[in-house]
């Protein structure tokens, strides 16, 4: 048995990974899919205050409070910035780490650092307190704002990760238009020290990929 925690991406909660959490629980697993701080149905508790820091302690939090050793870490888009950030601040509780078309930072790297202009832009379009980027119009109608202080802040690394036993880069190779994660998939596929994905998919790969998500998954477990 493994233990999944599924990060979610920018305006999403933890119920976009509903269908793949359930497929993981059915084949014996455990999987915690996480709403984050001030999105979703925990959007009542944004503020100014609500950064990536805020998201990092969401993650860790439930590692310590479920007692979870050998995680792995599911992050989707923005949830990479999370996910490398949790595996840093709780070494002993995370194995494997997925990154399903997500930014993969490095120590100093922000969200804001890591995507495009077309992705700045969307970014700066904030709802009227100033706290939070507006979900796109056809993102899932349960997505809210996202708290714009989580993307800004720079990622502080304390060490090099040594202790993750395997990284996984999920590549959504059917966006419409150019995806900014290719830089990124090309550069890791090149790494020996990934493995690497190519899915048929748009860039939600729980709604549009869930078999091929699924086995990668299971494969990881």
């Amino acid at each position: 048995m493994a233990t999944f925690v599924l990060i979610p991406g920018m305006c999403h909660g933890g119920w976009c990974f509903d269908e793949l959490a359930a497929q993981l629980r059915s084949r014996g697993h455990r999987a915690y899919a996480l709403t984050l701080t001030g999105i979703a149905e925990r959007a009542h508790l944004l503020t100014g205050g609500v950064n990536l820091d805020t998201h990092i302690q969401d993650v860790t939090g439930v590692l310590d409070a479920e007692n979870i050793t050998e995680a792995i870490l599911v992050g989707h888009s923005y949830g990479g910035m999370v996910i490398t950030g949790a595996a840093d601040r709780a070494p002993g509780r995370v194995r494997d780490l997925v990154y399903l078309d997500a930014v993969v930072p490095g120590h100093g790297d922000s969200c804001w650092s890591l995507v495009t202009e077309q992705e700045r832009r969307w970014y700066v379009d904030v709802v009227d307190s100033g706290y939070a980027t507006r979900p796109m119009p056809f993102f899932d109608p349960r997505a809210t704002a996202h708290p714009i202080a989580s993307l800004l802040q720079p990622l502080r690394l304390t060490g090099d990760l040594a202790h993750v036993r395997r990284r996984e880069y999920v590549y959504a190779a059917a966006w419409e238009g150019e995806s900014p994660f290719t830089p990124v998939y090309e550069r890791l596929r090149r790494d020996p020290s990934w493995t690497t994905h190519a899915v048929a998919s748009a860039h939600n790969l729980m709604r549009d990929a869930p078999r091929d998500l699924l086995e990668i998954l299971l494969d990881v477990a």
